[in-house]
């Protein structure tokens, strides 16, 4: 690692003396014949100075047996479960790449923190589903020794989506299958929503589904912070830089019908360090890209999409960043401690925040009021007059059918995906890191079937769409 920063011709020998060695007969002094030999350079060096022994803690390791692209929820816990499932301690090396060690961008701190299981697709409700046993028993799972336990500040207040009479029956045949796969939701009247939250207004509302267990929000950033804390104790590596490269390899094969394919596998990636036009490859076994709203950028770095249009080698990944507004307001003569997360049936929603008459909410624009994703600058006009802040944040949209991309490409085979949620990644991550790292390790999802997320479907066409998006 070292040679690599040191100019050529100066890091042999010097390096490998140690405090004490002796030489013709004298004792190193270590710091002042280095301070020495520094001025030296210096004195007959153009340009900046040369600082020999430049640290480089900040760089990644020259080896990695996984290297996961992104630091958020969703590339955190595939980190953490690969760590929890692996055959002996320190059996795989896992590094991941943050390419901004704020996150002031992320996905992850712009939620609103929501988790429910009033979805259509049983995949995704038995993910959430998990997902809720993991974030009330968070500390069973992410307690460090010495470290305070973690408060998520989780608010079991559920959800009450409405439906208008068009939607009423579509409303009903959903929750059907949530009851089928565990969840507890209750269908409400009118006349029954009235009597438990008085302060509605339902007219126009046919009925509405309320969740009445594992439903409500939870603080992002305390599941984020408390992940990183939890991988980094158990060997994890972290590298502040981004992925702008991978060497791979090729192979040609013939498919079933005689089709000619293309197999690659990467053995390196290149990261760029932060704020510097150095780099380090980094050689490596797996690579998953769990890089949210820019997934797409790395999965054509890898060559995805790349072939001819209508094959699979020319399929792209379809996921693009989608600007989304949560808008925050005052309001004393408000619903009160027990409001759920409401989503009407315009598409608009908001919940409670905190304990002093303050609600959030925003509403998901149609593909016409799809706002620029160049940034997260706020239209305050989108919403309503009277709001007290705002800001804006991404989901890593899907486009082909709302749904998470999850496991192997099907011929850049060691690059695994966990990305595409389209705004339920947050609250899904827990499970989806699960099923990644039992593909991994195991060649297979063991306790949740995510196969129809899998990447093919969009050669395939074969769409599942997720009809609850909020």
């Amino acid at each position: 690692m070292i040679r690599r920063v040191l100019p050529h011709g100066l890091g042999r020998g010097l390096l490998t003396r140690r405090p004490g060695t002796r030489r013709g007969g004298f004792s190193l002094d270590w710091d002042g014949k280095v301070s020495e030999i520094k001025k030296k350079i210096k004195s007959i060096l153009p340009g900046r100075s040369c600082d020999l022994l430049q640290d480089t803690s900040h760089l990644p390791p020259e080896h990695s047996d996984v290297v996961i692209v992104g630091g958020g929820v969703l590339g955190l816990s595939v980190a953490y479960w690969l760590k929890k499932l692996e055959s002996g301690r320190n059996a795989i090396r896992v590094l991941v790449v943050e390419r901004d060690h704020t996150y002031s961008q992320a996905s992850t701190g712009l939620s609103v923190g929501g988790i429910c299981q009033q979805f259509s697709l049983p995949e995704n409700i038995q993910l959430s589903l998990f997902s809720a046993s993991f974030l009330r028993n968070i500390n069973e799972y992410l307690a460090v020794v010495d470290a305070p336990p973690l408060d998520l500040q989780f608010n079991p207040s559920g959800y009450l989506l409405l439906a208008s009479e068009k939607d009423a029956a579509a409303m009903e045949s959903k929750v059907k299958v949530q009851r089928q796969e565990g969840a507890k939701v209750s269908l409400m009247s009118p006349d029954q929503l009235r009597n438990k939250f008085p302060w509605i207004n339902t007219e126009g509302v046919a009925l509405a589904s309320y969740g009445m267990e594992n439903e409500g929000w939870f603080d992002p950033w305390c599941l984020l912070q408390g992940l990183r804390r939890k991988v980094q104790s158990l060997g994890v590596l972290f590298c502040q830089g981004e992925v702008t490269r991978f060497v791979s390899s090729s192979q040609h094969m013939l498919t079933t019908d005689d089709k000619a394919v293309v197999l690659k596998r990467i053995h390196e990636v290149h990261v760029q360090m932060d704020h510097s036009l150095e780099y380090q490859p980094v050689e490596c076994a797996i690579v998953i890209n769990a890089a949210g709203a820019w997934s797409a950028q790395i999965a054509a770095l890898a060559g995805i999409g790349e072939g001819p249009p209508g094959t699979l080698q020319g399929t792209k990944l379809p996921v693009e960043p989608r600007k989304r507004y949560v808008y925050v307001w005052h309001c004393p003569q408000g619903p009160g401690l027990e409001t759920p997360l409401v989503a009407d049936t315009s598409g608009a929603y908001f919940r409670r925040e905190g304990l002093g008459s303050n609600y959030l909410g925003g509403r998901s624009p149609t593909e016409q009021e799809e706002p620029d994703p160049a940034n997260l600058e706020v239209d305050h006009d989108f919403f309503q007059d009277k709001v007290q802040s705002a800001w804006a944040g991404y989901y890593d949209y899907n486009t082909f059918d709302q749904n998470g991309v999850v496991g192997p490409h099907p011929l850049v085979v060691n690059m695994y995906f966990a990305t595409g949620f389209s705004g339920h990644g947050l609250q899904q991550a827990p499970g989806v890191g699960r099923a990644v790292a039992e593909m991994i390790l195991k060649g297979r999802f063991q306790t949740i079937d995510l196969s129809p997320f899998l990447f093919t479907r969009f050669y395939l066409g074969e769409k599942i769409q997720e009809n609850i998006i909020i």
